[in-house]
């Protein structure tokens, strides 16, 4: 089997990198495109046997696995663009989340799914969330869940969670990260400690508690059970977050709905002519 991967910005880079570290397919069964060649070649310099091609429909015209990473308002003209190379036995993927299988059905003739990745699954972790198409053969399910598995957990979603679920996978990367750039930020201003040094330190705590997790030890209740000892100073820590986080992560649901919301009306307006 080769595929194929339209654009290799940030994603679409993780996914090529994902695929061939966790040795699911050889750099060899891989062929890739993207708008700025640079791009392109820094995976060529990286995975030699890895394939560059001119364009989008070079890419589907040789590849049995097509994975669209582009933007939003970019898939429908590749799918448009490719769609004379597509047959019946092949296809195609797109990791954007605006974009919908309905969506997908209205410009491919073969199998279509979408699936959106993390960056976490570069560290061949994290999750990576499916939904199926209706006309979406069961080899090609089965195909694509074995992939997913190589590097990551694959969990497959309903559309109505698409939206949510993405920003707790896909987005809650960057939140976090945000987060805890801010809790090294106030370690330094507040106290003696050098930047370095609370950077390795919440770094390795975060991956110490992300093991915890993972193993099995711990819920996230347990864990603050555990380290919260009655009248302590990690209770008094807690206290004052409470009081000062309140409806913060509400409100970041709430505005990534609406941008969702923004995106797939301006999706919808593309996709209603054809």
């Amino acid at each position: 089997m080769r595929i194929g991967i339209i654009g290799t910005g940030n994603m679409g880079r993780v996914l090529a990198e994902a695929l061939i570290e966790s040795k699911a397919v050889p750099p060899s069964s891989i062929v890739v495109t993207n708008r700025t060649k640079a791009k392109a070649y820094m995976l060529k310099n990286k995975y030699n046997k890895l394939q560059i091609y001119d364009d989008a429909q070079e890419v589907a015209a040789n590849s049995d696995l097509i994975f669209v990473c582009v933007k939003p308002l970019d898939v429908l003209p590749v799918l448009q663009g490719i769609s004379p190379y597509l047959t019946q036995e092949k296809c195609v993927v797109s990791i954007t989340s605006p974009i919908s299988t309905e969506h997908l059905e209205k410009a491919v003739i073969c199998s279509a799914a979408r699936v959106i990745p993390s960056i976490t699954n570069r560290a061949l972790s994290g999750v990576s969330l499916i939904t199926f198409a209706e006309n979406c053969s069961e080899g090609w399910k089965r195909e694509i869940q074995n992939l997913l598995s190589k590097f990551s957990v694959p969990v497959k979603i309903e559309e109505k969670v698409t939206r949510v679920a993405s920003d707790i996978v896909s987005c809650g990367p960057a939140f976090f990260s945000f987060l805890i750039q801010r809790f090294i930020d106030a370690a330094v201003k507040e106290t003696e400690i050098d930047n370095n040094m609370a950077t390795v330190l919440a770094g390795e705590m975060i991956i110490g508690l992300g093991e915890l997790l993972r193993q099995g030890h711990f819920t996230l209740p347990t864990l603050q059970e555990k380290v919260c000892v009655k009248g302590g100073i990690t209770g008094e820590g807690i206290k004052s977050m409470e009081n000062d986080i309140g409806e913060m992560f509400e409100h970041v649901f709430r505005v990534t709905q609406e941008k969702f919301k923004e995106d797939i009306q301006k999706v919808n307006n593309q996709f209603s002519a054809i």
